[in-house]
């Protein structure tokens, strides 16, 4: 294992539920970047993202952690990482703070030492005047926003999340995209998966298209839009997501 080592690789990941979800995918994601995983629905997404964040075992295959192997030491992968589902599971009567220093615990930090980067947190995310309340009455965005800060309190390096503007509002959506943009310029590396292709367009250095659960195109924009007719990222995810299809 070194600092130069990728972020993320996928080698020959296999993942089946009575058919391929995942066949064969071979991925690799760069240190520093903020990625996008696209794909149609059932491409296989989600289940790569659960086989990466070790939630779910792969048939095949190997997924590397910043130069870690994930089934040799998933302990070890584990630390370096987080993961946001896309609809994220919060304690009811827990208020934000709470929660946090929660998680907090989790990755065995003090919470004398969690709690100004908590601060720091929900300051950046707009929840800081709702800390007196208990999550079970805040909104869906408001859940989103403090599942984010809950993702980012151990300052993983690599962070990975799943549909992660659903159910924000416009301005909820830039606070969580200028956090990630900062989280990348810090040397960190995102992952996402969206179905919104304006996010992906305007925030992501690369793109990875998936369908039937493998890779069929990868590269900026400007590359993807090379192999196509151009356009927007829409006008290309249809070309060639259609294009595999036929």
């Amino acid at each position: 294992m070194t600092d130069s080592s990728p972020a993320l690789v996928l080698r020959a990941l296999r993942k089946a539920f009575g058919r391929p979800a995942v066949d064969g995918l071979d991925l690799t994601v760069r240190r520093g970047e903020l990625y996008a995983l696209l794909g149609p629905n059932g491409a296989g997404k989600t289940t790569t993202l659960r086989m990466v964040t070790g939630l779910l075992a792969p048939d095949a295959g190997q997924v590397e952690v910043l130069g870690v192997d994930l089934a040799r030491d998933p302990a070890a992968a584990k630390r370096r990482m987080a993961y946001l589902p896309d609809d994220p599971l919060l304690y009811g009567k827990l208020k934000p703070g709470e929660y946090l220093e929660f998680v907090a615990g989790l990755w065995g930090i003090r919470a004398l030492d969690a709690e100004p980067r908590a601060r720091e947190l929900l300051d950046w995310l707009d929840l800081a005047q709702h800390a007196h309340e208990l999550t079970e009455g805040f909104s869906r965005g408001m859940k989103q926003k403090l599942a984010l800060a809950g993702a980012l309190i151990h300052d993983p390096e690599l962070l990975i999340l799943d549909e992660p503007l659903t159910g924000l509002d416009a301005a909820a959506a830039r606070q969580v995209k200028d956090l990630l943009l900062s989280h990348v310029a810090k040397g960190g590396t995102v992952i996402l998966t969206t179905h919104i292709l304006e996010v992906a367009e305007r925030l992501a250095q690369r793109i990875g298209i998936i369908r039937q659960g493998r890779l069929i195109a990868e590269g900026t924009l400007e590359t993807l839009r090379e192999r196509t007719r151009g356009g927007s990222l829409e006008d290309v995810f249809l070309q060639l997501t259609e294009g595999q299809a036929a």
